[in-house]
């Protein structure tokens, strides 16, 4: 067991390592190679943190879906130790999300936050899966609440299709999407040096956000083991 866990610490690290250097050469293109936006001038650079964050942050919860519709279905710990560790990096890349946003909204809009249709449903989904990891602490045993926590979890990822189309939908200050657009293919709508700077950046959250899942997951595998030992034991 010692044998293994050594190359899965020194993959983690490389994992770490490279994530690090991603990012930095995202940061680097979105900052130097990128030019202005053409109407929102340097100020549209956070879109080179924001897009990967919000992206990332789907991802997540879509883990946080998969892994709850699987510990429903099997009850098997490690379907909820996933749904768990997603939830808590969702949670996360949420917040970064609406604090980017708010950092570009400041000078775009003239306020740091508005209650528009977009913003409102991205902060009901941070409170949504806030709520997630509270219900989980909140309930004593072990088992019900990880039962009642992945019904929110699933119930909880409906917000997201609604936060994308929240601006074909409703009136809204939040500009349509410049990428994922059902009209155009990436490279038709974005000058190419924006689009590389967007795919390294997101390919660095993404290295990133594994990092952080597999450290997370081990947590949580430590912490198993750990009431199995006492469980059987007979210590509570």
């Amino acid at each position: 067991m010692a044998g293994s866990a050594q190359p899965q610490k020194q993959g983690r690290s490389l994992l770490g390592g490279l994530a690090v250097v991603v990012i930095a050469g995202g940061l680097y293109w979105g900052l130097i190679q990128a030019p202005p936006d053409a109407l929102q001038g340097d100020v549209q650079r956070i879109m080179y943190l924001h897009l990967p964050s919000i992206l990332t942050a789907y991802l997540s919860f879509f883990l946080v879906f998969i892994g709850s519709c699987l510990y429903l279905w099997k009850r098997e710990k490690r379907d909820d130790n996933l749904a768990h560790s997603a939830a808590e990096l969702g949670v996360l890349f949420t917040a970064l999300t609406i604090i980017e946003g708010s950092i570009w909204g400041k000078p775009t809009w003239g306020v740091w936050w508005t209650w528009d249709a977009r913003l409102t449903l991205t902060a009901i989904l941070l409170l949504i899966y806030t709520g997630y990891l509270m219900l989980r602490s909140l309930i004593e045993e072990e088992d019900r609440g990880a039962v009642s926590a992945a019904v929110l979890g699933i119930i909880g990822f409906l917000d997201i299709p609604l936060i994308h189309m929240s601006v074909y939908w409703w009136r809204t200050l939040h500009q349509p999407p410049s990428i994922l657009r059902p009209d155009k293919l990436p490279w038709e709508n974005i000058h190419p040096a924006m689009l590389t700077a967007l795919v390294v950046n997101f390919a660095g959250f993404l290295l990133l956000y594994f990092y952080l899942l597999s450290l997370r997951l081990r947590l949580g595998e430590i912490r198993n083991e750990i009431k199995a030992r006492r469980l059987a034991r007979g210590v509570y």
